[in-house]
């Protein structure tokens, strides 16, 4: 895949609307051009893949092929490739169809050279990521059980070529609390529970909860409500509140304690909503890493606070990395820089080569 087929091939990726769980058409699309070029791909509901190469450890490129809906405030249309000085604009470009891209001419320029000596090259380009389902969750089991379970991933998100090295997890919850319904006017004297007032002094006793230490690379684990609601009319004592709670969690501390700390310090329920998201990281040492850092002089590794497919990939070596800009995701008019997309399918084929060299000289998986 040259460079010009390879921006072609992008552009027509952001032409082809795949919002999470709308994916087939996009599904099909990829399938059909990797099958033309003489790719054995295989489909896994809406999730496509191969390998490249028949022995040896498997190194696996993941991205997704999903977007979010359109964003409020789009002046271009975001399902027709826009280009202008450079930059590409339309709904996924940036993220993570700048990755899918890259990945499949790395993929495909691989092949061509007669693939990776000593070892093998999946690429997993998968739905629902955006979202959670029949994306990532249910492929990279469905890969353990035929016998292709990966020794190392690369997660194509847009990390600017820079290495995630850690990622934080996502533990969902909401607070709930019980209350009085009575007249407001009569409230005090009837000494009715107010679950306004029992939400208010559980958020402030979370405060003080130990989340557990900070992580060297993450920082500390963090809690923030992010939606309140109680209360059905101006004068009437609320008979229950709710707070969603958003918590950012670190390797080395699990859901379960965190919950259990958080129980301990409130009155009211606290109820788990997805706890499945897990925290991960990666030794910086890991020949995975020195591959990716090696192929990208300047690249810095650092740790991520959003979560992505890297969970279903936790069990073995992961990184995080892609062309474009974490910050353009899920915004008005996204774009990439069209360099930035060529700099990808360079970078991958490149830790590629260099994951598969050292896997040789380990003679072992890495």
């Amino acid at each position: 895949m040259t460079d010009a087929e390879l921006l072609a091939f992008h552009r027509d990726l952001v032409a082809t609307p795949s919002v999470s769980g709308d994916e087939a058409a996009i599904a099909s699309f990829v399938q059909g051009l990797l099958g033309d070029k003489g790719v054995a791909v295989r489909r896994f509901h809406d999730n496509v893949w191969a390998v490249l190469g028949s022995e040896g450890p498997i190194l696996c490129l993941n991205s997704h092929l999903d977007t979010v809906p359109p964003a409020p405030g789009w002046t271009l249309p975001p399902w027709v490739p826009t280009a202008c000085e450079g930059r590409l604009h339309g709904l996924g470009s940036n993220d993570a169809k700048a990755s899918v891209a890259a990945m499949t001419a790395a993929f495909l320029r691989l092949k061509a050279a007669g693939g990776l000596p000593g070892a093998r090259l999946a690429i997993a380009l998968v739905a629902f990521e955006e979202t959670g389902g029949a994306g990532a969750e249910i492929l990279a089991p469905e890969l353990a059980r035929l016998g292709l379970k990966p020794s190392g991933a690369v997660i194509g998100e847009p990390t600017g070529l820079d290495v995630c090295v850690a990622q934080k997890g996502l533990l969902m919850l909401e607070l709930r609390e019980a209350g009085t319904a009575c007249h407001a006017a009569h409230g005090r004297a009837l000494g009715a529970v107010n679950a306004l007032r029992a939400l208010a002094r559980d958020l402030v006793a979370i405060e003080t909860v130990d989340l557990g230490p900070e992580h060297p690379v993450l920082g500390p684990v963090t809690l923030e409500p992010t939606t309140a609601q109680g209360g059905t009319a101006r004068n009437v004592i609320p008979a229950a509140a709710t707070c969603t709670l958003d918590v950012r969690s670190n390797p080395g501390e699990s859901h379960d304690a965190l919950v259990i700390r958080l129980r301990a310090a409130i009155a009211g329920e606290l109820v788990v909503y997805s706890d499945h998201l897990v925290p991960c990281d990666v030794d910086p040492a890991d020949p995975l890493v020195q591959a990716a850092l090696g192929a990208r002089p300047g690249a810095v590794a650092f740790g991520s606070r959003a979560v992505s497919d890297w969970v279903y990939f936790r069990d073995v070596p992961s990184i995080k990395a892609g062309p474009g800009r974490t910050e353009r995701s899920h915004t008005p008019d996204e774009y990439v820089l069209e360099s930035e997309v060529l700099d990808g399918a360079r970078f991958y084929e490149a830790l590629a080569r260099r994951w598969a060299a050292g896997a040789a000289g380990q003679g072992r998986a890495p």
